[in-house]
């Protein structure tokens, strides 16, 4: 040990990967604070652990003790490198020192592999805090914290900070607040509702059937036997120009007229011996109809061309070529409602399918962003199941083919646990609300737990790292992301908005004229 060593205490019982300790002189207590790194001697090596606990107890004598608990991270042996993991322990009674200086760097180190800085570590804030780059993007990672904490400026800069090395990326993030296009301007391809094209043969059978057939009634099982016979036989109606059909199944993504669907609905109710039988099928020819003449479904069920585009489709949307645009933005504020959960099923699944099918080397890998994932991926089973289930395959089978998750949310607790826990890296920001405190304690290492204890207390820009993207779970301060790259808030100002009164200049038959035209 160093001279300038301080020694606050020593070990007073050893159980697992937690020491217990008692401060020994009431001078050194300042040094003691929740969080600090702390190192403790041992047989030829040196075992480090953030102090996660502080307490008082009354000894044998009847005096109050001051007492603190570490939870262990790694060591060093014999002056090597630090090592993640305890293979030597201390013995009771072995001193116990706060870590400055070269230990926090050592600690902290760089890690001797690819890696992306996105702050620093709040112990020292002249050290840079780091993230291996193959293992927070190959094995999923996400965003979580309150409103406010500063949860979308945290996804920015983390994805700002990853492509400013690889001009040559692909990721595709789902924005249901059109928050980020300003953020990543001309280095982000734009694809909202006046450029998004996603046509009707892309869907599966269940997006089909979330789109088409009714949602309750008596007639809806009639609906969605009739919907697949019909989409059966128009696919292979117009695989049938270019070859054989034998392979075509009501899933296969392959073009198909809305007019041979109608068409073979009509054939098969004209072979009705009952006119009452007629019901469900005129049920679906009229929701065909009413998608078709509705300019908010545009995207999907416009035009009469119907061609096979599905190559220039997943182009554009995987960036292939990049052309100096690593990120495709889909604006999803303007979808309606009603089938913006099918869209993100069909996006989703498309890029999970083709990097399924895709056996050229080298892969294309790819990071989906989830921004409001709560959404998406519910605990409970609300919302449009396909969705949580394309994304639950992501999150298990991802890696394998080059697709990983970056789920962001500020409800936690409200998403699936099971996908959750497959994110191994965790970036989480202030959170107060004790659900989603507990469910992240759920989901994070052991060894990342006694941080969690601080999120109430955290700042702006500061937020708790765990899991396999960093050496070690760390409590860090993001780096400041500049104006032009941070995201729009969404938030509004009432003070200034209400301190001076309004001019009517049109704005609001402007503003019903786009509510009526669909137009933003």
């Amino acid at each position: 040990m160093e001279d300038q060593d301080l020694k606050i205490g020593h070990v007073e019982s050893i159980s697992g990967a937690l020491i217990s300790g008692i401060i020994e002189d009431d001078r050194t207590s300042d040094a003691v604070q929740f969080g600090a790194l702390v190192k403790v001697p041992a047989a030829g090596a040196e075992v480090f652990g953030l102090i996660n606990n502080l307490r008082t107890d009354s000894g044998a004598d009847g005096r109050e003790r001051r007492l603190f608990d570490i939870e262990l991270l790694g060591e060093t042996v014999k002056d090597s490198m630090f090592e993640r993991g305890v293979s030597i322990y201390p013995t009771l009674g072995a001193p116990v020192y706060v870590a400055v200086g070269d230990d926090l760097a050592k600690v902290y180190a760089r890690p001797d592999v690819e890696t992306v800085r996105f702050g620093t570590i709040h112990q020292d804030r002249t050290l840079p805090a780091f993230a291996m780059t193959d293992r927070l993007l190959g094995h999923h990672f996400a965003i979580l914290g309150t409103t406010g904490s500063g949860k979308s400026c945290a996804a920015a800069l983390i994805l700002h900070a990853i492509l400013k090395d690889h001009h040559n990326g692909h990721v595709i993030f789902l924005d249901p607040h059109n928050e980020y296009a300003q953020s990543f301007g001309d280095a982000a391809e734009l694809i909202d509702l006046t450029n998004l094209r996603l046509p009707y043969w892309l869907l599966n059978f269940e997006e089909a059937v979330e789109v088409l057939v009714s949602r309750e009634g008596p007639y809806r099982d009639s609906e969605i036997a009739i919907l697949k016979s019909t989409i059966l036989d128009a696919k292979r109606l117009y695989a049938a120009k270019s070859g054989t059909v034998d392979h075509i199944t009501v899933d296969t993504p392959v073009p198909y007229h809305l007019g041979s669907l109608v068409r073979c609905i009509e054939d098969q109710m004209s072979k009705l011996d009952r006119p009452d039988n007629t019901i469900p099928y005129l049920r679906l020819q009229s929701r065909i109809e009413t998608l078709k003449d509705d300019a908010r479904f545009s995207f999907m069920f416009s035009g009469l061309d119907v061609r096979d585009n599905m190559s220039q489709i997943l182009s554009r949307l995987m960036r292939v070529p990049v052309d100096g645009k690593p990120m495709t933005i889909i604006d999803l504020s303007g979808v309606p409602s009603e089938i913006v959960d099918v869209v993100v099923s069909m996006l989703c699944r498309t890029v999970f399918d083709f990097a399924l099918w895709n056996t050229n080397q080298p892969a294309l890998p790819v990071l989906l962003v989830c921004e409001e994932a709560h959404r998406y991926i519910s605990a409970d089973n609300t919302g449009f199941g396909p969705t949580k289930q394309v994304m639950a395959r992501i999150a298990k089978e991802g890696r394998k083919y080059g697709v990983s998750l970056c789920l962001v949310s500020q409800r936690p607790s409200e998403l699936s646990l099971g996908i959750l826990s497959q994110c191994n890296t965790l970036f989480v920001l202030r959170m107060s609300n004790g659900p989603d405190q507990d469910f992240v304690r759920d989901a994070v290492p052991e060894s990342g737990l006694g941080l969690l204890n601080s999120l109430p207390a955290l700042r702006m820009q500061e937020a708790i790292v765990v899991g396999e993207g960093v050496t070690v779970p760390m409590r860090i301060r993001f780096d400041d992301l500049a104006p032009e790259q941070q995201p729009r808030s969404g938030a509004v100002s009432f003070a200034r908005a209400w301190r001076e009164d309004l001019t009517e200049d049109g704005f609001v038959a402007e503003t019903i004229d786009r509510w009526r035209h669909q137009a933003r």
